[in-house]
Formats: C-alpha cells, sequence, structure tokens
C-alpha cells in the first residue's frame, strides 16, 4: 500500500471519529500554520469585519451557493486563471458597502510589501472578498465597515485564538429569518480546528453565519438558534413550519453565511475549488434551510502548504465540512444578544 493510499484511509479514518464524537470545541482557524486573523468592530453599531493574513502567500478557491451573493476578486480564483496565491481574504458585514473595506487590507499589505508580483519593483496585493447583510442591526444602517475598519483588524491580527461570538463579521449576524425579524436571534462568527490523527495535517474553519434558516446540531438533530416562535419560549422550526404550509416573510438579502476553510497541506486551486464545494456540505448539516435565494453563502478555501505530508483533496474535504459544522455551533452559542434579538445564551 502506498504512502498516500495509508494517508487517505488515515484521514477518511479521522473525519468518521469527527463525525460519530464531535470537536473538541478548543480549535481555531489559527491551528493552520501560515495564518493570522484581525478582527474589528464598529464602535456606533455592532458591524465589522474579519481579515485573514497569509504571510507567505496562500493558493485558494471558493464556492458561491446562495443566490444573494456580495463578493470581490472570485473570478481570479478560478483555476483557469493566472494568479496563483493570494495575501489576505476580507469577510465583512455592511453588505456591499462593506466590500469597500478591502481598501484598508491592500493598504496594509502595500506597507509591507506583499502582493503579486507585476514588474521588477509592482506588486498588486490580491484580497478575495465577502460580504453578509446586517444593515441596520443594533442601529443606523448607514454605519458600516470602512477601509479604516479593515486596516485596524489588519493591525489586530495574530496567529492566537479567534474571538468568536459578536466578533468581527459577526458583529451583526442574525439567524432564523424566514418569517421575519421579530422571529430572529442574535448569532455571530465561530471557529473550529481538526487534527488528523498523527498525521500533521491540520483543517480549519472561520463561519459568520447570518442566514434565513435555523442551526441545527447534526448529532442531536435539535435547534440550537433560530426561528422562535410566536410565545418567545421555543423554536418556530423552520421546516416544520413550511412543510405545514405557513406563509413566509423572507425578505430579499438580509442573510449570508460566509467564511473560510483552511489546511496547510500543499494543494492547487483545481483542489482547492473541490475543499470549498465540499465545505458547504457543513452548511448543510448544520443550516436548515440554506443557500436560499436570499443567502449569498460564500466559503473560500486556503491552503498555506507548511506541511510535507502528501494529503488526498477529497478526505480534506470531508475533514472541511467537519470543521465548518462545529464552527457554525460555536458562531451561534458564543453570540450575545441585542434588544429584540436573543442570543441562545440568553435562553438559559
Amino acid at each position: 500500500m502506498t504512502r498516500r493510499k495509508t494517508l487517505l484511509g488515515a484521514l477518511t479514518a479521522a473525519a468518521g471519529m469527527a463525525t460519530a464524537a464531535g470537536l473538541s470545541g478548543e480549535g481555531s482557524i489559527t491551528d493552520v500554520e501560515g495564518i493570522s486573523v484581525g478582527q474589528a468592530v464598529e464602535k456606533r453599531r455592532p458591524t465589522g469585519c474579519t481579515v485573514l493574513l497569509f504571510g507567505k502567500g496562500a493558493t485558494a478557491g471558493v464556492d458561491v451557493r446562495g443566490a444573494a451573493p456580495g463578493t470581490r476578486e472570485t473570478d481570479l480564483l478560478s483555476p483557469v486563471n493566472t494568479v496563483q496565491q493570494v495575501q489576505a481574504i476580507l469577510l465583512s458585514g455592511g453588505s456591499a458597502y462593506g466590500l469597500d473595506a478591502v481598501a484598508g487590507v491592500v493598504k496594509y499589505l502595500e506597507e509591507r510589501g506583499l502582493g503579486f508580483k507585476v514588474g521588477p519593483e509592482m506588486f498588486v496585493p490580491i484580497i478575495p472578498a465577502a460580504i453578509l447583510f446586517d444593515l441596520g442591526v443594533g442601529g443606523d444602517w448607514k454605519i458600516r465597515p470602512t477601509a479604516e475598519t479593515a486596516y485596524q483588524a489588519c493591525l489586530r491580527a495574530s496567529s492566537d485564538h479567534v474571538e468568536e461570538g459578536c466578533a468581527g463579521a459577526g458583529a451583526g449576524a442574525t439567524i432564523g429569518k424566514m418569517f421575519g425579524m421579530q422571529s430572529a436571534m442574535k448569532s455571530g462568527i465561530g471557529t473550529a480546528s481538526i487534527r488528523a490523527g498523527k498525521t500533521g495535517i491540520v483543517v480549519g474553519a472561520l463561519i459568520a453565519v447570518n442566514a434565513v434558516g435555523d442551526v441545527i446540531d447534526p448529532k442531536t438533530g435539535k435547534i440550537v438558534a433560530g426561528a422562535r416562535n410566536l410565545s418567545g419560549s421555543g423554536f418556530r422550526d423552520t421546516a416544520a413550519a413550511l412543510r405545514a404550509g405557513e406563509q413566509v416573510e423572507l425578505p430579499t438579502g438580509r442573510n449570508t453565511t460566509i467564511g473560510v476553510v483552511a489546511t496547510n497541506a500543499a494543494f492547487d486551486k483545481t483542489q482547492m475549488t473541490k475543499i470549498a464545494q465540499m465545505a458547504h456540505d457543513g452548511l448543510a448539516r448544520a443550516i436548515n434551510p440554506v443557500h436560499t435565494p436570499s443567502d449569498g453563502d460564500t466559503i473560500f478555501a486556503v491552503s498555506t502548504g507548511t506541511s510535507a505530508v502528501k494529503a488526498n483533496h477529497g478526505a480534506v474535504g470531508a475533514l472541511a465540512a467537519e470543521a465548518v459544522v462545529e464552527a457554525v455551533l460555536r458562531a451561534v452559542r458564543k453570540a450575545r444578544g441585542l434588544p429584540g434579538l436573543p442570543a441562545v445564551n440568553d435562553r438559559g
């Protein structure tokens, strides 16, 4: 049996163990060597951004499943296009306005001479980005992340454990909006990582959860956070309500779950694109419904390539989906409520 086949078996077994036993909940996407994360939140309203920096660059892919996405530089990640590495990824609140925050990351990278070389002394920072809709949550909708917000997030970037809950891009995130905001709950951003046995392969996820649907723990099948019933004493159960033919109030936009999965295993853009696709399986396990016409669900997948171990990208994709599940659950469990938007912890 070849080493490649042996590692595939080890990674597949690790994925099975993660599904059966769950993750420890102590991991972070920064457990993947070569990644630092910084976050910043606006002081006047709960909205913000999260920046992932790759000091030595990272190979990236992307998969967009929701029908209302807001993105930047995703075309560059196509396997047929020229650029092979990115220097950063931005996740932001503020809907399409939040894409302007990328300018702050550009400034930060330019000051440090990091980017795609286009000449002996010229370079262009490559920064894919995705946004979620949080306009008006907790205050004036005209307050949204700016270039300065993102620049401050870059200055705060570190390889320490990532702050979860109402931080960064998750500051204004909400969940359970199929029947209108009056039934919604507060959500946030969460992270997780998996170490595949003794192989040295690490897979991490960082997800800002702002979905239409409910968050469900796939181990128990129970709703963790989502649309509240009219009395406020329990969950409405969106899937059951839809089966019963209940009327929905699904506004355009106002949603979208965005995030990044990462590994230290070395892969090319085609393989990272497949890993990004497989990572969406984690959203489908933990959020119901997901990928709706009002969601712009987007997942980036990055490889820092710091491990010399030859890994199977299909197995890493399976682990990425597992890490996404845990990150989604942590995003809602770590959130803090706002007036009219209770969080899981507020419900006891």
